[in-house]
């Protein structure tokens, strides 16, 4: 798929090639700085991507990785949005927004309703992309619920 940008593609790709487990890397290597006791256990790959329902996507500019997310099932009907992460050089350059909208189409095309994600309170510029592409504050779930530095957003998916 293709953003309005016709250099950039963003396509689903294998999250164990070793590009895409660098910018794994560098994402789990920022949010470690940003939340150094909160990363505990979390594995670089969920097992989750494997799965039916599930995507990883990867935008590339001239067939270089600049950033990357993820799809996974969270409950019936409903998806969850993971591992989004842009490179610095390539942030404030639609690239994150190119990601999340592939993302939702693909959701769109594994039959999900809607689409759940969480960021932290120390991501502004995510929370500011999640919200002008019209995802809304949710209750927050799962693992996040007690957790104090957590956002959690949710988008209704229109069908066709």
């Amino acid at each position: 798929m293709v953003s309005d940008n016709d250099n950039l593609i963003v396509s689903a790709e294998s999250p164990h090639s070793k590009e895409c487990l660098d910018l794994l890397t560098l994402l789990r290597t920022e949010l470690s700085e940003k939340y150094p006791d909160e990363l505990r256990g979390m594995p670089l790959i969920p097992e989750e991507l494997g799965i039916a329902g599930a995507a990883f996507l990867v935008a590339r500019l001239d067939g270089q990785p600049l950033g990357c997310g993820a799809i996974r099932p969270l409950t019936p009907g409903v998806a969850e949005v993971k591992r989004m992460f842009v490179v610095h050089e390539a942030r404030g350059q639609g690239v994150g927004r190119a990601i999340l909208e592939n993302l939702e189409i693909f959701a769109k095309n594994f039959g999900y309703r809607s689409v759940r994600l969480e960021t932290g309170l120390k991501q502004p510029e995510a929370i500011s992309l999640y919200q002008s592409a019209g995802y809304h504050r949710a209750s927050c779930y799962g693992q996040y619920r007690e957790n104090p530095l957590s956002v959690c957003f949710e988008k209704q998916l229109e069908t066709a």
